[in-house]
């Protein structure tokens, strides 16, 4: 099955409707796909049935936004949304609003302006899933005429002048919470963990120890190298492996379905996909 695990809806910060990505996927070639947006699993009805629509295979998802002084995002799969999962839900809501504010806040004393919360709101189309750093982003990019991402990683990442880091929960959080909903988590994207090497794999061997269930080896910004390495870190640790393109939109930049990746038997049985295909945790 020709699968990618890690795309991304207008539930956070994708260009995407459920249907969209749903009739994307099938023009890629997938057999198997999971949304990932950060900080819930709403919408997880529309996902799984627009999957269904079209024919293919779905795993729920999510993508939590984790960090360890830096970007440690989890991704977690064949979840329930109980009650453990709408407790965190309610954090992260609240916690991103005050997110929101501050960084707000910040990029207005920072170039002169007078952003609102409601201008930010208006880049926000699911309002039951938490805003997200890049609906504010998406507001003073048009203002100053720049990228998106050129304008976040300019004055809005770490470091830079409306970075704020309110509220996040730690990359330990994420596991727990993953399988407090009954699912398995998974280390996002570990080349992008912007930490030298040998913490950086320090910090993997800790999630390994803290029941970290798989990595995501292939990636679309990793090297061949990169993937090599993460691919023997898994294996040397009885980790699963996972893959995914972190499409957000088709900006030559992420493609869904690429890297190609090929889900082996020991993923597909913890993501519980059927043998004949279908929908996991709707």
């Amino acid at each position: 099955m020709k699968a990618d695990l890690h795309l991304h809806s207008v539930y956070s910060d994708g260009k995407y409707t459920p249907q969209e990505l749903a009739l994307r996927a099938k023009a890629a070639g997938l057999d198997l796909y999971s949304v990932t947006d950060h900080d819930s699993m709403e919408g997880a009805e529309e996902k799984a049935a627009a999957a269904r629509e079209v024919g293919l295979c779905y795993v729920q998802g999510w993508e939590v936004s984790s960090y360890e002084d830096c970007k440690v995002h989890v991704l977690g799969y064949a979840c329930e949304r109980g009650e453990a999962y709408f407790r965190f839900l309610e954090e992260r809501i609240r916690g991103a609003q005050l997110r929101a504010a501050d960084m707000l806040e910040k990029a207005n004393r920072y170039f002169g302006f007078a952003v609102t919360m409601s201008e930010a709101e208006k880049e926000h189309f699911k309002k039951d899933a938490p805003i997200h750093t890049m609906h504010v982003v998406r507001v003073f990019a048009r203002k100053l005429g720049m990228g998106v991402g050129e304008t976040y990683l300019a004055f809005f990442d770490k470091g830079k002048p409306a970075y704020s880091d309110l509220c996040r929960p730690t990359a330990t959080d994420a596991v727990n919470v993953i399988h407090a909903c009954g699912g398995i988590a998974v280390l996002a994207h570990p080349g992008r963990i912007a930490k030298p090497f040998g913490e950086r794999e320090k910090l993997m061997e800790r999630l390994v120890s803290e029941g970290l269930d798989g990595i995501e080896c292939v990636y679309t910004t990793h090297t061949a190298q990169e993937t090599e390495y993460f691919t023997r870190f898994a294996r040397a640790h009885s980790l699963l492996v996972t893959g995914g393109s972190d499409m957000h939109a088709e900006n030559g930049k992420r493609t869904m379905g690429k890297p190609d990746f090929y889900p082996d038997e020991a993923l597909l049985a913890a993501l519980k996909v059927p043998s004949r295909g279908g929908v996991v945790n709707e």
